[in-house]
C-alpha cells in the first residue's frame, strides 16, 4: 500500500506550474511567493558531476522549487528542503511526492533562527552538507508595503539583518570546503559580501541581466567554506536576445534541465 500524500493547506488559489519543461510539477499559492525563474538559475549552478550524491540544502524553500529543480537534474543528489512556514513546508511535502522523488527529498520544517531542535529530531548534524542554497525575500521589512497576508508578507520581507543570519546558518550547515550560494536583488550585493565575509571565501559574483543593454536585475553569490582565494566577478549571464526570447543556453537552462555553463559558475 502507498503512503497518503500530504494534504495541502485550503487555501482560495493554488496554481499548478510546470518547471524544467514538463519534469517537474508543482504547486504554490497562486497568490503569495511565486518561485519561479530565480530559483531555477540557483538551482543551475549545480552540475550533475559537481553535485554527485550531494548532499544538498535548500534555505528557506519555500514549496521547494530550488531543491526540487536540484533533484531533478542531479539524479543521485539527496536534498533536504528547510521551510519555517507551514502552510509552503505542506506545499513542499505534496510537491516531493507528486514528483515521485521522496526517495531523495525530505522536508523539515524549521526557523533557521532557532533550528537546532528540527534538526536534531530530523537526524540533520552541522557541517554535513556539500552545497548549501537560499533564494531569501528580497524585500527589507519597513521598506516596502507589506502584503495583505501573513503567508505572503513573510516569503516577501524579511528585517534588514536577516542576511547575516541566513549566511551565519548557511555557514553552520555547511561542510567544510561545502559551497554556498544565493541568489538576491542587485542592490543587496553590499550586505551579501558583507554577510559572507569572514564565513566563506573564494567568492564568486554573477551578474545577472534580463537583457545585455539593461543593468543587472539579479546576483547570485557563491562562496566556499574555509577558502582564502579572492573574490571573482563572472562574465554576465543574459537571460534574453534582442528577439526577446531566451537566449539558447537559457533556453536549455529552463526547458531542458541544463546546468549553467562553465563561465557562469554552472
Amino acid at each position: 500500500m502507498s503512503a497518503p500524500k500530504p494534504d495541502l493547506p485550503l487555501l482560495d488559489a493554488v496554481s499548478q506550474d510546470l518547471f524544467l519543461g514538463d519534469a517537474l510539477e508543482v504547486r504554490q499559492p497562486r497568490n503569495g511567493y511565486r518561485a519561479g525563474t530565480d530559483a531555477v538559475l540557483l538551482a543551475a549552478t549545480l552540475a550533475p558531476e559537481l553535485v554527485g550524491e550531494g548532499p544538498v540544502l535548500d534555505v528557506g524553500s519555500g514549496v521547494g522549487v530550488v531543491g526540487l529543480c536540484v533533484a531533478a537534474r542531479c539524479p543521485s543528489a539527496n536534498v533536504v528542503l528547510l521551510e519555517r512556514e507551514p502552510a509552503l513546508a505542506a506545499f513542499a511535502r505534496h510537491n516531493v511526492d507528486h514528483n515521485a522523488l521522496a526517495m531523495r527529498v525530505s522536508v523539515v520544517e524549521a526557523d533557521i533562527a532557532r533550528a537546532t531542535g528540527a534538526l536534531e529530531s530530523a537526524g540533520i548534524a552541522s557541517e554535513t552538507f556539500a552545497f548549501v542554497l537560499a533564494n531569501p525575500p528580497y524585500h527589507e521589512e519597513g521598506r516596502s508595503t507589506a502584503a495583505g497576508n501573513h503567508l505572503r508578507a513573510a516569503s516577501h520581507q524579511m528585517p534588514p539583518d536577516a542576511l547575516d543570519i541566513w549566511a551565519r546558518f548557511m555557514n553552520r550547515m555547511a561542510a567544510p570546503g561545502g559551497r554556498a550560494a544565493m541568489i538576491h536583488k542587485t542592490e543587496a550585493l553590499p550586505r551579501i559580501l558583507s554577510a559572507f565575509e569572514g564565513r566563506f571565501g573564494g567568492i564568486s559574483v554573477l551578474p545577472v541581466h534580463a537583457r545585455a543593454d539593461e543593468p543587472a536585475i539579479r546576483v547570485i553569490v557563491t562562496g566556499i567554506k574555509g577558502s582564502r582565494a579572492p573574490i571573482a566577478i563572472l562574465p554576465s549571464l543574459v537571460l534574453h536576445g534582442p528577439d526577446q526570447a531566451f537566449l539558447p543556453e537559457i533556453e536549455a537552462v529552463f526547458r531542458h534541465g541544463a546546468a549553467l555553463p562553465s563561465k557562469f559558475g554552472g
